[in-house]
């Protein structure tokens, strides 16, 4: 089959490999039939992800149809068609036994295209298939569901869930990339007053606004302390997210914050970040930081699948499986293109 596979920092390549086979008795083999390029893959290739060895399969995000079982899965048969998560749950660990998923210790958590082959080929072996997979509800397409698989639930858990959303908050969101556009979906579920999303693209500022933010800051020529004192007195925002994952924008995200409010990590680190504790040691700040455990994946999927989400708009670019080259240089250059996610799909 073919994969996309990384060859060291900076390098990768769409290339021929081994067909996955079972390993375990509780392993599935998917045919993928849709996937995606989330931002930790261009993490990974920036070298901020040193556990990723060459010759690492990447992608953490897929919808496909299983075409093999292990003997000890009971929920999946050949021909069925699921979401792919991007978080494998052994389901008896304690933290599994907690709903922590991402922080199991049986062997799953964040492992594909991490710690064992991933998503970007044609097949992938999904271990502990039971847990870490979703059957795609009837009428719901790959396009929709895809975004089920890692955004979606991330920024609602780490983001939303974690920075303790209310109504009529002032919520800011620092990067309007895909994650932080999904965060303005999810927090728009708890009512907040307003949305302020903040980047350097003025094409994701324009995407965050279809998606429901009230207000859009361009940080290159416009200052969003201003802009968010205009609508909070001059205090600060109640719930700050952070979704870029710089050292520049969780110091930002501090800087934005009330006294008293929540800063929610979300995004991937790769370098340090400074925290100034002497401004901010008497301000009763919540920073909280997390990867998803995917908890919430059957309550996001019951609202897309009703209409209550409308994932659509966050897919802008198309390609067939064969064009992943083309697909990584579209997203890497997302200031210019405009992606937001781009989908990959089987050719005939």
């Amino acid at each position: 089959m073919f994969a996309m596979v990384y060859e060291g920092p900076g390098q990768r390549k769409w290339q021929t490999v081994p067909d996955p086979e079972i390993r375990h008795a509780g392993d599935a083999i998917v045919r993928v039939d849709a996937v995606t390029i989330c931002g930790t893959d261009l993490h990974i290739l920036k070298g901020d992800v040193p556990e990723v060895d060459s010759g690492r399969i990447l992608g953490h995000e897929a919808v496909g149809t299983v075409t093999a079982t292990g003997s000890a899965v009971q929920t999946l048969s050949p021909g069925d068609r699921v979401l792919v998560s991007c978080i494998s749950a052994c389901g008896a660990c304690r933290y599994c036994r907690q709903g922590h998923y991402g922080q199991c210790l049986g062997g799953g958590g964040w492992i594909l295209g991490h710690l064992i082959d991933g998503t970007q080929a044609e097949y992938v072996r999904v271990p502990f298939a039971d847990n870490s997979t979703h059957t795609v509800p009837s009428g719901v397409s790959d396009e929709q569901m895809i975004v089920l698989a890692d955004i979606l639930p991330t920024s609602y858990e780490v983001g939303v869930l974690a920075g303790a959303v209310t109504p009529g908050d002032v919520v800011a969101i620092v990067g309007a990339g895909p994650i932080g556009l999904a965060a303005i979906l999810t927090a728009k579920l708890y009512s907040p007053s307003h949305i302020v999303a903040i980047d350097l693209a003025d094409a994701r500022l324009d995407a965050a606004r279809a998606l429901g933010a009230d207000l859009t800051v361009n940080s290159r020529s416009q200052s969003a302390r201003e802009i968010v004192d205009d609508v909070t007195a001059g205090i600060g925002a109640d719930v700050v997210m952070e979704a870029v994952g710089v050292p520049e924008t969780f110091e930002e995200s501090v800087r934005l914050v009330r006294p008293g409010g929540h800063v929610a990590n979300i995004g991937v680190h790769g370098a340090p970040a400074t925290l100034h504790l002497e401004q901010i040691w008497s301000k009763n700040l919540t920073i909280t930081t997390g990867l998803v455990d995917t908890f919430s994946t059957p309550t996001l999927i019951g609202l897309v699948a009703s209409g209550r989400l409308d994932t659509t708009p966050m897919v802008t670019h198309r390609f067939a499986m064969d064009e992943f080259d083309t697909a990584y240089q579209v997203f890497e250059d997302a200031a210019h293109s405009g992606a937001l996610k781009v989908l990959m799909t089987a050719t005939a």
